[in-house]
């Protein structure tokens, strides 16, 4: 009779006596993943700093989590300083617009929060608002100590970059003159964005704070390269910052698309924010789906037209700059048909959700998955439709219309919303060939020592994205002026929580250290003990964070203003009208503090062996709340695994 395997298999484990390896030897043994011995082991707790995502996704690399921190209650301001006051400095360490940013910045530090892996991210934003908002009631300024040095750096164009980098260079003690191509200064937060978005008051009132630093000076209505020369720029400055942005907008790449009524995304919110543009055209059609087509469609709705308006007056020609609306024509006007096209589907769209449905609200029409294929024209030369088809995007997002599926919008004005470039006239030798401008990873303009390039200029992007290249490329002007070879910049390079900065902000400072070699420092008071910095190398995930003690707790919304369809026209009041102090403290406290510690006692009222306590009050400052006894701990793991916020790291005895 056959036997089965199985059944063979059965005789051999029984009748079979002798092994040539015991049981277990078929398994790979590894030192580092045999830690445990029943319940101990031999590493000890070390406590470890790590960035923040949201701090990690923020272009201006603020400290997100620090001034949460403050607003929160956590971290105490140093005497004489409120609250407010005290979240306001750490935030200006690296961007010096928070109500302006707190408004209009698409918020990637909020896309990056570990709260969103919880129930919903924290409204960094609307924390930021309430920061820069209490900053101007108060009305702080910035320091104004005297200058530590005799260079001075010409900065060409004053928009956020430009700006941004008379700050930075002024807080180091460096002067710097500001030249301006137009009457204002603020670049795009003033002539592109539209102002129930940026409060002109305020938005004037955070420029002139960097201005009243002392040792900036401003040059408007001067254009380098046509008033003035780059020669003439380099005989009079130590270092030149190119910040001029992207005033150009890109036409249509379609046939007919030089029509006087084809205008830029540009142009239109430039003649807008000018106040020359007062109202629009009939039939509107914005063809983009970012930031800027949105805001060009919700001031469209806002503007409307009037009836059978004079030749002369067309939008066209205010855009063009050859005449001003009068102001008049504001009362006459009507609602305006406003279309909004994009290549992407809704939710490809690069600009804000929350601002794309706001429109929408306001009664723009999107229509996405298109791309334009020919403006029609009258036999006046004007266009009159926009011929359109469905598309398909390849892999690097170049669309290719669908046969078949071609239709006409009718239009009175077309507006191309679908990129910016340079404008460089007299700086040829600038250009890279694209109308932007080249630099290595410290903003140093390639093949010319001394010019440093930040913002738009070098590929067009967020207004935080300027704000924080100025400031690293403040940082290589710096080195420049030292005649130092550039370093190399950290891994993740924003403006970290610096915690011997905090000991001696709090008279903590330690000893002086007198270089002899010794043992057991432990007990010394020139070591910072049990603390590892990683936050220039490392970024903390969700998955190293203990989740379950975050309670659901929904995010404080600040009151939004939002017009309907019926509402839009002449609506022009502020938008976001922000929290209170109370509801600013319960959204702060709403951050996870990732890679910090925010003294939640778990590690303590989990230790079994009472190993793990908290520093003396007298000694103790953000970062440093809890301590190990070394003596007692048996490396068990658990205040690692019950630390909220992965700031301890199971290390010692590596």
């Amino acid at each position: 009779m056959a036997t089965s395997t199985d059944d063979m298999n059965a005789k051999m484990e029984k009748a079979l006596t002798f092994r040539a390896f015991k049981e277990g030897d078929d398994r790979w043994s590894s030192f580092h993943d045999d830690i445990f011995n029943a319940d101990h082991s031999h590493k000890c707790p070390v406590y470890v700093h790590r960035t923040p995502p949201c701090q990690g996704s923020c272009p201006s690399g603020e400290d997100i989590r620090g001034w949460l921190q403050i607003v929160r209650g956590i971290e105490s301001p140093p005497e004489g300083l409120s609250m407010e006051e005290y979240a306001f400095r750490r935030l200006t360490d690296a961007n010096p617009f928070p109500s302006m940013m707190g408004r209009v910045c698409p918020a990637p530090c909020e896309d990056g929060c570990n709260r969103n892996n919880v129930e919903d991210f924290v409204g960094i934003n609307s924390v930021e608002q309430f920061i820069g908002d209490s900053a101007y009631t108060a009305n702080y300024t910035f320091d104004s100590s005297p200058l530590t040095s005799d260079r001075k750096v010409a900065i060409i164009g004053g928009g956020p970059a430009g700006l941004s980098a008379a700050y930075q260079l002024r807080r180091k003690g460096i002067a710097s003159t500001i030249f301006e191509a137009k009457d204002q200064l603020g670049g795009m937060m003033w002539y592109g964005i539209p102002n129930y978005r940026t409060p002109r008051d305020i938005l004037s009132h955070e420029v002139q704070r960097i201005l009243a630093m002392g040792d900036i000076e401003v040059r408007n209505n001067t254009r380098v390269g046509v008033d003035v020369s780059m020669q003439e720029i380099d005989d009079e400055f130590d270092a030149v910052l190119w910040a001029i942005g992207c005033q150009s907008g890109r036409s249509l790449p379609v046939t007919n698309s030089d029509a006087p009524n084809c205008v830029s995304g540009v142009a239109f919110l430039d003649a807008f924010n000018r106040g020359t543009l007062k109202v629009t055209a009939d039939r509107v059609i914005c063809v983009g789906g970012g930031d800027t087509s949105i805001d060009v469609v919700s001031v469209a709705r806002r503007l409307g037209k009037i009836d059978k308006i004079n030749p002369k007056d067309r939008p066209e020609e205010v855009i063009g700059g050859y005449v001003a609306h009068d102001s008049a024509y504001a009362a006459a006007r009507k609602g305006a048909q406003v279309t909004l096209t994009a290549l992407f589907e809704r939710e490809g769209m690069t600009a804000t959700p929350e601002e794309v449905e706001d429109a929408m609200r306001e009664g723009v029409t999107i229509i996405n998955g298109v791309m334009p294929i020919e403006v029609i024209k009258d036999d006046n030369g004007r266009a009159v439709a926009l011929r359109m088809a469905k598309c398909q995007l390849d892999d690097r997002g170049v669309p290719t219309p669908v046969a078949d599926t071609e239709f006409e919008i009718e239009c009175d004005l077309i507006v191309s919303a679908i990129g910016q470039g340079g404008d460089l006239e007299g700086l040829e030798d600038l250009d890279n060939g694209r109308g932007l401008m080249d630099t290595d990873k410290f903003y140093q303009i390639s093949d010319r020592p001394g010019h440093f390039a930040a913002g738009d200029i070098i590929r067009p992007h967020l207004l935080t994205t300027a704000i924080g290249q100025a400031s690293i490329a403040v940082d290589s002007i710096v080195y420049y002026f030292k005649g130092q070879a550039l370093s190399k910049r950290p891994k993740v390079d924003v403006h970290h929580f610096n915690l011997l900065s905090k000991l001696n902000e709090s008279g903590l400072s330690p000893e002086q250290y007198d270089h002899n070699s010794t043992w057991g420092t432990s007990s010394s008071e020139f070591a910072i003990h049990n603390f590892e910095d990683r936050s220039f190398q490392e970024i903390i995930s969700a998955d190293e964070l203990f989740l379950a003690h975050f309670k659901y707790t929904p995010r404080n919304h600040r009151a939004v203003v939002g017009p309907s369809g019926d509402e839009v026209l002449g609506h022009f009041q502020e938008r976001h009208l922000g929290l209170d102090t109370e509801q600013a403290k319960n959204e702060a406290d709403r951050c996870m503090s990732c890679g910090m510690c925010f003294e939640c006692d778990n590690c303590v009222i989990y230790c079994p062996q009472d190993a793990v306590f908290r520093v003396d009050k007298t000694k103790s400052t953000l970062g440093r709340y809890v301590d190990t006894d070394y003596m007692k701990c048996i490396g068990c793991h658990i205040c690692a695994e019950v630390c909220p916020t992965g700031y301890i790291d199971m290390g010692m005895g590596e």
